[in-house]
């Protein structure tokens, strides 16, 4: 009996360091590549799996006053489909007001389907699923906790997604919960204000696309291939923005993601504008901020200050600062609440918008979607943000990072361990 209980807790231990500890990929790309050249969309279209459409119409929205808004008014409008995927969806002012409204589309003879991972909208799911189930809404759970399926507990859908009448998409790191609504935070805390955050609504060829990643999800969670001709339009010119829509999924843990990201921030020649909620790269993303910046490549991150979400997150990011700030990225802690907004902007032409974080979580175990935009203007329009959050935040010197507490430090030593599963 007690040999099977050291080889029980042999195994159990062996699992966990298995699970937590999957060794890092060595990214790199393998030579320098112009982000302004035919040469360098054919690489993306290649190693993303995906087509850069044109004449797309990209509207970004600031913050939740703006987008939820504009959201509701695409759904109130629709007249055949909605398809809507989401990592958290919970009740509240604003989750009671997308519900009138989704169910208010079914009842009127729109085909309504939804996508809510179970973890994402744990505690959520059933009060939200079951006033839509009863308008007529389809709605399913994505990976909910089954003991068949414990192998992929660790992927989630991390994807925000809304398609109205395979015309209009709306794509950001936004999910539908009241911190993104109104002033009380994560835990309704009196003055803690909304978070930040930014969704892109897209008219446009590349719409066809986004809604294959949504349907993609729907098919896991039931067996059901999307294929009406209500579903899928034809491409009809809405705009002048040339945009890829990037699905991101587990295989074997190389995801495109983390492909996209790579060689837009290796290809960089000028500019490298960053921001997101969760920052925790992996060695081989640290080596080649690292290298860039060393070539004279301005690498700024807007990151969470104190008022983030995650502060075990944050302690384990700062851990990381030093070997960056010494090559030259420049860090800033923004400061009035939580910014979970997540943008990538490259040589003043690409935009990337969507899902995906810094962090090991989206680039190796979480379904994402992103939409990389190669257009100047709307670079511009998110650089506006960028640089208004800027104001709003403190930087983190590499003096500053030194004089940090010992209780911080002595902490990020523990913290480390999220660099492998944040």
């Amino acid at each position: 009996m007690l040999y099977l209980t050291i080889i029980g807790g042999a195994f159990i231990a062996w699992l966990i360091l298995v699970f937590l500890f999957t060794p890092a990929i060595p990214y790199h790309i393998e030579a320098p590549i112009d982000t302004r050249s035919d040469h360098f969309i054919h690489v993306l279209e290649s190693t993303c799996h995906s087509t850069l459409e044109r004449d797309n119409k990209v509207e970004i929205l600031t913050d939740g006053t703006m987008f939820y808004p504009a959201m509701l008014d695409a759904i109130c409008g629709a007249r055949e489909t909605v398809n809507m995927e989401c990592y958290i969806f919970k009740r509240g002012e604003i989750g009671n007001r997308f519900i009138e409204a989704l169910a208010d589309r079914a009842r009127a003879g729109v085909r309504v389907t939804i996508v809510m991972d179970a973890v994402g909208s744990f505690g959520a799911f059933h009060r939200s699923a079951r006033p839509l189930r009863e308008a007529g809404c389809r709605v399913e759970p994505y990976q909910r906790m089954r003991w068949y399926s414990l192998a992929r507990l660790n992927n989630r859908t991390h994807r925000e997604l809304l398609v109205v009448d395979g015309q209009i998409a709306f794509v950001g790191g936004a999910g539908v919960a009241d911190w993104w609504w109104k002033p009380g935070g994560k835990r309704h805390r009196p003055g803690r204000p909304m978070w930040r955050d930014m969704m892109a609504r897209i008219e446009g060829p590349v719409v066809a696309d986004i809604q294959g990643v949504v349907a993609e999800n729907w098919l896991e969670c039931c067996g059901e291939i999307l294929t009406g001709p209500l579903t899928y339009k034809r491409s009809v010119a809405a705009g002048a923005s040339p945009a890829f829509a990037i699905r991101s999924s587990p295989s074997d843990r190389a995801t495109v993601s983390r492909v996209l990201f790579q060689t837009l921030v290796e290809a960089s020649a000028r500019r490298v504008r960053i921001t997101t909620p969760y920052f925790l790269p992996d060695k081989a993303f640290r080596v080649a901020f690292r290298r860039t910046a060393t070539r004279g490549v301005d690498v700024v991150v807007i990151v969470p200050g104190r008022n983030t979400d995650q502060r075990w997150v944050r302690l384990a990011s700062r851990r990381l600062y030093g070997q960056l700030l010494e090559a030259g990225v420049r860090i800033f802690e923004y400061g009035p609440g939580m910014t979970h907004s997540k943008a990538l902007l490259v040589d003043d032409l690409w935009a990337v918008i969507g899902t995906t974080n810094l962090d090991n979580r989206s680039f190796e175990h979480n379904d994402e979607v992103n939409v990389a935009v190669r257009d100047e203007a709307v670079v511009a329009r998110i650089n506006c943000d960028f640089e208004r959050d800027l104001a709003r935040c403190e930087e983190m010197t590499l003096e500053a990072w030194r004089r940090r507490p010992v209780w911080e430090k002595l902490i990020g030593t523990v913290a480390w361990i999220l660099e492998r599963q944040q």
